[in-house]
């Protein structure tokens, strides 16, 4: 046993004696100076650009390097002292004298003589096997010049073992994997795992997001233990999701070469790190090898005000429908951003009247704290005059695409004060549920604030007997998406108001089918099947879509099949309409459906073979690679053959997420009186009512009523003009990046990629006893702007490139009824117009002075308009409604 302890002690002693010997990293020679040439170059362009083609620019220079001390007990640790000399600024790429914007420019007339001199000043570095853990140079240097200097440091950080490690550089604490081969070393870093001081921010929906893809490898050379030559390449790449080739991209790449060696100083004497440079310099500090932030200084840009006195005209309500609108919007965004809460104010008190919505939601919009004071002293939520602007305002905080806490905690404070109007209300409300659910999304669910708000909007339903205030309590649970608002919605769902059933099962067909359990399942059916009390048919219409949507059994398709032929004439039709919308297009539960249809006591000529004018059709928008838009409607029509809910949907998918891009639902009841007609089974005491209710963008607006009561429907009837009502009118910013990518070499690129879109949704309902015809419309118009934006900034030149992609496009939806005759004429249309896609690529350099460089590329379409296909019935039925208009 003593023999092998002995052994074993030996054989451990032996190794580690051994692994001592070997070199963790570089080791440099005592008395020998090593000269290289560096270059770090960066170039930006669109994620298919070719070197030639792209922005940017490249430093050359030489870089002595020698060993100032080492630990005396370890090769291992050692003081490295570094000076850049011989620096050279060149564009990336030869290019003529016009498009070369550093042409006739000397370093130093680019960088400034006090930059210069401070990046030739010599630097230390701590390497530690391998590792920088010192970074040495002078405070009161630029934060670009040190940067400079961290990269190049950074490039010298190596290791000659494969393995994973966590280091730190200059792009911040990554992960890190090497791999040796013989005198070969590859460096990877991983750099989804880096942590840095500045970020950003995303918005949080795939559809409307960005997606980036980044690599960042290094290459080393050894000879004799030391660097003969590293190449680093790092290229990031940002596209946006529902558009990929609105896509750019920033390379980076450093060139570090060993061009010959020559006698060097002197090892210098000390005990420790910290002595020694105290010894070479005392104005030497450790000022660590992560970057520094970096402010860059926009020289002759114009202020806020100047901005928007530039921008104004294409703000006014005329230019909405055009893309000049969502451009001026975002590039106002931009500039409100950087502004402080005197000049926002500024701008608001200046702003014309007409004006004054859309500067609303760009300072809303903006989401920075100075915009958030501004707009909030701006506003006076105690004066009803003021309701327009004041729903611009929530609606641009239900849309914010990375909303902070602050602002839900400034709505919840204004929610208990004095509220001038009660629309302003229920909007506030119902907008707050909007942001508990972004906010959750971004893992803030637990915060204060919307704990806080979470338990104001839960208890809300049972807290009050007004009917209005119930229902904004319900659409805020609606927009919350809180799987704690379940149990409220089913109790809602068989409640004893129409209204409430309604939200209840529309709100639960939003869920994660995950969330809808036996329970819920249970409820739904009740209501459908009528089993406890009678229901009106716009809600029995809900439940079936939530039973249809939520993954249902074979016993549940068979049932709602069976109750085809028992229901009221015009629900039959629609019941029907829908089990084969479901089918032709290929829903989830088409194959279930399959196979209840095998039975004929479920599949039969009689239960199929039902006539009416209701309608559920599905279709596709468009289908590219990069999304796919889908639409539907669905038309339900009483017995009577008057409209009773018109639904239509338009959804977007792209990279595994869902966007619910609109809804817009039109419910009338109640209107049988005004053609002499029997109401339907559990309808016949129902108040004469029209109103239309918004889903924009995954966020539930306040419903707009049309009339309510018959004295309200006959003034209405005849005061009517025809013109639309608004439901929604402004401007969003859909999608919103924001992004600060520091690179290795030491620079860094700002990204930026927003969506603004133009958008004013209108409907109306017209009805005409003389010609016996009822019209409802729905008009959506629209104009789209993304783009997306990197840039790299030194203070001492620009390069950057912007890619962009907009369109303008307008939809309409209408139904016209004629009840002349029985049965009645009913003809859907669904129609977009012809539009244009534009798609712009801008490249620019410039220099303080003024100097710039400039080059654009643009590529245009034109897409036809066209009617969007609906079921042949509907076809038919309308070529009837226009020829007997003439």
């Amino acid at each position: 046993m003593l023999t092998l302890v002995v052994f074993l002690l030996c054989t451990a002693s032996c190794v580690s004696a051994s692994v001592k010997g070997v070199a963790a990293g570089p080791r440099l020679n005592n008395n020998q100076l090593y000269k290289f040439s560096y270059t770090t170059e960066v170039l930006v362009d669109r994620s298919r650009g070719s070197k030639e083609g792209s922005a940017g620019y490249k430093i050359s220079s030489d870089v002595h390097v020698h060993l100032v001390w080492r630990d005396p007990s370890s090769k291992d640790d050692q003081l490295i002292q570094l000076a850049i000399s011989n620096v050279r600024i060149e564009p990336v790429s030869q290019r003529s004298k016009k498009k070369d914007v550093l042409h006739g420019s000397t370093t130093e007339s680019v960088l400034g003589k006090a930059k210069l001199e401070a990046l030739t000043k010599p630097f230390l570095v701590h390497l530690k096997n391998g590792k920088a853990k010192g970074f040495y140079s002078y405070r009161a240097e630029p934060a670009i010049i040190k940067n400079l200097k961290r990269g190049l440091a950074s490039l010298l950080q190596v290791q000659l073992n494969t393995g994973k490690v966590i280091e730190n550089d200059v792009s911040g604490r990554c992960t890190v994997q090497y791999k040796t081969v013989k005198q070969q070393v590859t460096r990877t870093k991983l750099l989804e795992t880096c942590k840095t001081e500045e970020t950003g921010f995303t918005t949080h929906n795939k559809v409307l997001g960005v997606s980036s893809k980044s690599s960042s490898v290094t290459v080393f050379t050894l000879e004799d233990g030391f660097i003969r030559s590293a190449v680093a390449d790092e290229t990031h790449s940002l596209a946006v999701n529902a558009q990929t080739s609105t896509a750019a991209k920033v390379v980076s790449r450093q060139t570090l070469t060993l061009v010959g060696t020559e006698a060097g100083p002197l090892e210098a004497a000390g005990k420790d790190v910290a002595g020694v440079v105290k010894s070479i310099d005392a104005k030497l500090a450790a000022v660590g090898i992560m970057a520094e932030k970096v402010k860059s200084q926009c020289k002759g840009c114009p202020s806020l005000f100047e901005h928007w006195q530039a921008q104004q005209k294409q703000l006014e309500p005329a230019s909405l429908s055009k893309t000049t609108a969502p451009r001026s919007f975002l590039a106002l965004i931009h500039s409100i951003r950087k502004a402080s809460k005197d000049e926002i104010l500024k701008v608001l008190h200046s702003a014309s009247k007409t004006s004054l919505p859309q500067v609303v939601d760009a300072v809303t919009s903006a989401q920075t704290a100075a915009s958030l004071d501004a707009i909030l002293e701006f506003l006076n939520f105690t004066d009803a005059k003021g309701l327009v602007l004041q729903e611009r305002f929530l609606y641009a905080c239900g849309f914010a695409s990375h909303p902070n806490e602050r602002m839900l905690q400034a709505l919840l404070d204004i929610s208990k004060g004095k509220i001038g109007s009660t629309e302003i209300k229920e909007s506030m409300v119902i907008i707050m549920g909007a942001l508990v659910h972004k906010l959750c999304q971004k893992g803030e669910c637990n915060t204060p604030t919307v704990v806080q708000v979470k338990k104001m909007i839960l208890e809300g339903p049972d807290s009050t007997q007004v009917e209005s205030e119930v229902q904004m309590y319900l659409l805020a649970l609606k927009n919350s998406l809180l799987p704690e608002a379940i149990p409220i919605f089913i109790k809602y769902a068989e409640a004893g108001v129409g209204l409430y059933n309604t939200i209840a099962l529309t709100a639960l067909q939003r869920y994660d089918v995950s969330l809808i359990t036996d329970e819920v399942k249970r409820t739904v059916n009740r209501v459908y099947h009528q089993n406890q009390r009678i229901y009106e048919k716009n809600v029995r219409a809900a439940a079936a879509d939530v039973i249809l949507s939520s993954n249902p059994s074979y016993m549940e398709v068979k049932n709602l099949i069976l109750s085809i032929g028992n229901l009221p004439h015009e629900m039959n039709k629609y019941m029907l309409s829908k089990i084969q919308d479901i089918l032709r297009f290929q829903m989830p539960a088409s194959k279930i459906i399959r196979q209840a249809l095998k039975d004929m006591i479920s599949h039969n000529y009689d239960r199929f073979a039902k006539v009416g004018s209701s309608s559920s059709f599905s279709g596709f928008m468009a289908q590219t690679a990069d999304v796919t838009s889908t639409y539907s409607l669905d038309i339900l029509y009483s017995g009577s053959g008057i409209m009773r809910r018109s639904n239509m949907n338009i959804y977007g998918a792209s990279k595994g997420g869902v966007l619910h891009g609109l809804q817009v639902a039109i419910e009338a009841q109640g209107l049988e009186t005004l053609i002499a007609a029997t109401p339907d089974e559990g309808e016949g005491d129902l108040e004469s009512f029209a109103g239309m209710s918004a889903l924009l963008y995954d966020v539930q607006l306040r419903p707009v009523t049309f009339f309510k009561g018959y004295s309200d429907l006959m003034s209405k009837m005849f005061s009517m003009t025809g013109d639309p009502i608004n439901v929604v009118k402004g401007l969003i910013l859909l999608s919103d990046h924001s992004e600060v990518i520091q690179l290795q070499s030491g620079l860094k690129a700002s990204a930026e990629f927003q969506g603004g879109l133009a958008i004013d949704i209108s409907g109306g309902m017209e009805i005409s006893l003389w010609y016996r015809e009822s019209k409802t419309s729905i008009n959506n118009r629209g104009a789209l702007v993304v783009t997306g934006n990197i840039t790299v900034d030194m203070d001492f030149l620009r390069a950057g490139v912007e890619v962009s992609f907009e369109t303008e496009a307008s939809l309409d939806f209408i139904t016209t009824v004629q009840f002349s005759e029985y049965p009645f004429l009913v003809c859907i249309q669904m129609d977009k117009t012809t539009f244009p896609i534009s798609k712009y690529v801008t490249k620019y350099e410039s220099l303080p002075s003024g100097k710039s460089v400039v080059s654009r590329r643009s590529k245009k379409l034109l897409i036809p308009g066209s009617e969007f296909p609906l079921h042949q019935e509907n076809s038919n039925m309308c070529k009837r409604v226009f020829d007997s208009s003439w």
